[in-house]
């Protein structure tokens, strides 16, 4: 903040706005695009990790590891997502720290569970209550990635499982005419081919993730949509800068920053799409040998 901020109330116009613009409150506001962007960047990898070992497993010879699979897809799935949200985040973190105190508090005698109420030891308190703030929010912040990464690991895995399915049987057993084992057939037929079958659904779910990034806030993640209504809303003689409600701004703002964040990803599906498509016995792959002619 500028050393002429440090009174708020003598100051007016664009000098006003200057130092509103620059209180911490906004940095924490700014910051939280990059958390935003930093989700998307860790969870779609990780939700396509989930999606591929999903659809392996459905698809799986062995009984046990196909229920598995075909459970996950059709178990997250069939659950709203605010619901698995809200209720998913608070099992993991119970479940972490049950853990924990079996392992560091052996003797304690009083009941974990008491009706609505979860106690544990307070050093299997994770993170623990003497840790700094920044290891509570990059705890919360793991527990969201791990929580999208399974709900849209599942979608994941229905587009892939779909695609593995696409891919033309006959190319299946050219390989298995020349030797090749399952295996083999698998990494080096299947695989390759699958992705231009999967990349219109994954693109499809790479917008929704995008669009869900606001579900944050239910983690207890302070984000983008977090800031812009709270320093958009009207302030009061105890805030330092009150100013009238101004929430329909910052909505505006995030709205270009999502129509912004589609349109770049719309762009490089496309290029990437053609990339795949190029030699492939698919539609684009027929359009683009014909244009060459």
């Amino acid at each position: 903040m500028f050393a002429f901020c440090e009174d708020p109330s003598s100051i007016d116009g664009l000098t006003w706005l200057a130092c509103y613009l620059t209180t911490g409150k906004h940095f924490d506001f700014y910051w939280s695009f990059i958390t935003v962007l930093t989700l998307l960047a860790i969870t779609a990898p990780v939700a396509l990790a989930f999606g591929f070992a999903g659809a392996v497993a459905a698809r799986s010879q062995f009984l046990p590891l196909r229920l598995l699979g075909q459970g996950y897809v059709a178990m997250v799935r069939g659950v709203p997502d605010i619901v698995f949200f809200l209720f998913f985040v608070i099992a993991l973190d119970q479940g972490i720290e049950w853990l924990v105190h079996q392992a560091r508090c052996p003797d304690w005698t009083e009941p974990i569970r008491n009706g609505l109420e979860f106690r544990v030891c307070p050093e299997a308190k994770v993170p623990s209550s003497r840790a700094p703030q920044t290891l509570h929010q990059l705890y919360g912040f793991g527990l969201a990635v791990v929580t999208f990464a399974i709900v849209f690991g599942a979608f994941a895995a229905n587009v892939l499982y779909g695609a593995m399915r696409a891919v033309p049987r006959a190319q299946i057993e050219t390989g298995e005419a020349y030797g090749m084992t399952s295996g083999q057939t698998f990494r080096r037929i299947l695989v390759p081919q699958m992705w231009v079958y999967a990349l219109p659904g994954l693109s499809n779910l790479w917008m929704i993730l995008i669009k869900a990034t606001p579900l944050l806030f239910l983690l207890g993640v302070q984000d983008i949509v977090y800031w812009a209504r709270e320093l958009g809303g009207t302030k009061t003689s105890a805030y330092a800068y009150p100013h009238p409600d101004w929430r329909v701004w910052y909505f505006l703002g995030l709205l270009v920053f999502y129509l912004l964040m589609t349109a770049v990803s719309e762009r490089v599906m496309a290029r990437l799409s053609a990339r795949l498509s190029h030699g492939q016995a698919t539609l684009a792959g027929e359009t683009q040998r014909k244009a060459g002619r």
